[in-house]
């Protein structure tokens, strides 16, 4: 073979300005008798993508302090569905990330004008802890329309039900979203043999006029940027929902 027969294939990385990124978690609640928290993947996967593409990300949560990772979602649960989530595995051991989940940053603490883009991961704890907070629900207002980059994934997309702008519009009005299906809440609450949540976000979202709710089957990944509110269907989405977040900061 000739060396002018050879094929060469060459590529150049991608070069990104370097952002901040707030992510935001759910403080711990009680669900059915049990505590449940925050989805660990729908908030790793970002952090590493984010970080690997050479972001700073903080993290925070509506009170601040420790939070867990549901247990449900925990790698480290003795016969979890998710012990070969090697992502969030690794940050949990991580010496200096896993010590973040000791000491969230309070989102009271949190200036809008430090960060190009925030994150809010979904979880157990969501539907709970974010329905009457107003002050998170005036934070993701003032990230939007600021005109950082606000994303939304799996139960954490439910903040649209509730964040309304200063012209007193919900966010979610003119918009097209995605978040937790009534198909997949379905399946978790076969799997634990109750009703887990009194409300669902697609429930709810069929009853927000001039805004359009979407979503693909159980557990497909499926994420829908609207501009810059970026929305995720569930852990699945993580990925495809970094991605979105990733092109955006890159504009």
């Amino acid at each position: 073979m000739q060396a002018s027969d050879l094929k060469v294939e060459t590529r150049i990385g991608v070069k990104r300005k370097p952002r901040r990124i707030l992510s935001i978690v759910s403080n711990t609640a009680q669900l059915k008798g049990f505590a449940v928290g925050f989805f660990g993947e729908e908030m790793t996967r970002a952090f590493l993508m984010f970080t690997e593409a050479g972001h700073r990300v903080d993290l925070a949560s509506p009170e601040g302090g420790e939070v867990m990772i549901d247990t449900h979602s925990d790698p480290r649960t003795p016969g979890g569905p998710y012990a070969d989530d090697l992502v969030t595995l690794g940050f949990v051991h991580h010496a200096r990330f896993g010590a973040l989940l000791k000491q969230t940053l309070p989102i009271s603490a949190v200036n809008v004008d430090d960060y190009d883009a925030v994150w809010v991961a979904g979880g157990g704890g969501p539907l709970l802890t974010f329905k009457d907070a107003p002050a998170l629900h005036a934070l993701i207002a003032d990230f939007y329309e600021k005109g950082k980059v606000v994303a939304l994934i799996c139960h954490g997309a439910c903040l649209l039900l509730w964040t309304r702008l200063s012209d007193g519009r919900l966010l979610a009005e003119g918009k097209t979203w995605t978040g937790f299906s009534d198909e997949e809440e379905d399946e978790v609450n076969k799997a634990f043999g109750m009703t887990l949540n009194d409300y669902t976000i697609q429930g709810e979202a069929a009853r927000i006029q001039g805004t359009t709710y979407r979503c693909r089957g159980a557990n497909e990944p499926f994420a829908v940027r609207d501009g810059r509110l970026i929305t995720g269907q569930q852990q699945y989405s993580s990925g495809l929902t970094a991605e979105l977040v990733l092109d955006a900061l890159d504009e």
